[in-house]
């Protein structure tokens, strides 16, 4: 199917949803994500046409007594997972091009919700900058949540930015509450035993 000729609104329904915590590389299908304080960066090869997004909701997360963390919540990891996996199909870093947004402040509650978001933004640029990849765009901060729709195969991105009502603050609110509460909770044990050898 030709993507790229179809309204947004049409290439929104078949768009892959990338949630919390999630990355996704593709060549073809578009890919979409909702953010509020959390940031997503869009990486694509123009040379390959290929290119993937993140979605994170912290630059860096601390290791927890046991060690069990889901690091794909960090900026960092979540960065490094993205930039793997386009190299693992064939894309070179020398050409990769950024795209990034989000850091929003959705929720008035306190100072800590700019400060997530600003930490976020600024984390992604850093990180990008350090690596040598161009950021060709960006929608960084404001009091917006945005909705973002990603085509790999050209690297085109749209970013809508939605006014913020209790009603769509409360969902992404939540969605990354619900997120990060599964950091919290221990990992299953299993009736299974794996031999290393």
């Amino acid at each position: 199917m030709d993507y790229a000729s179809l309204p947004v609104k049409d290439i929104e329904r078949y768009a892959r949803v990338v949630q919390p915590g999630a990355w996704l590389v593709d060549s073809e299908k578009p890919m979409a994500t909702l953010l509020g304080s959390c940031v997503a960066v869009c990486l694509f090869d123009p040379q390959l046409k290929i290119g993937g997004i993140n979605h994170f909701m912290l630059p860096e997360m601390g290791h927890r007594r046991n060690g069990d963390v889901d690091s794909m919540l960090s900026g960092s990891f979540a960065m490094e997972a993205l930039l793997n996996a386009l190299l693992d199909k064939g894309a070179r870093k020398a050409r990769l091009q950024a795209k990034a947004f989000g850091g929003g402040t959705i929720i008035d509650t306190d100072s800590s919700a700019l400060s997530i978001g600003m930490r976020n933004a600024n984390f992604a640029k850093a990180w990008l900058a350090r690596e040598g990849i161009a950021l060709r765009s960006s929608d960084f901060l404001g009091p917006w949540s945005r909705k973002i729709i990603f085509l790999p195969f050209n690297g085109e991105a749209f970013c809508k930015r939605l006014v913020t009502n209790m009603a769509n603050a409360e969902v992404i609110a939540r969605e990354e509450r619900a997120y990060a509460q599964t950091l919290l909770q221990k990992p299953k044990t299993s009736d299974h035993k794996i031999e290393l050898f």
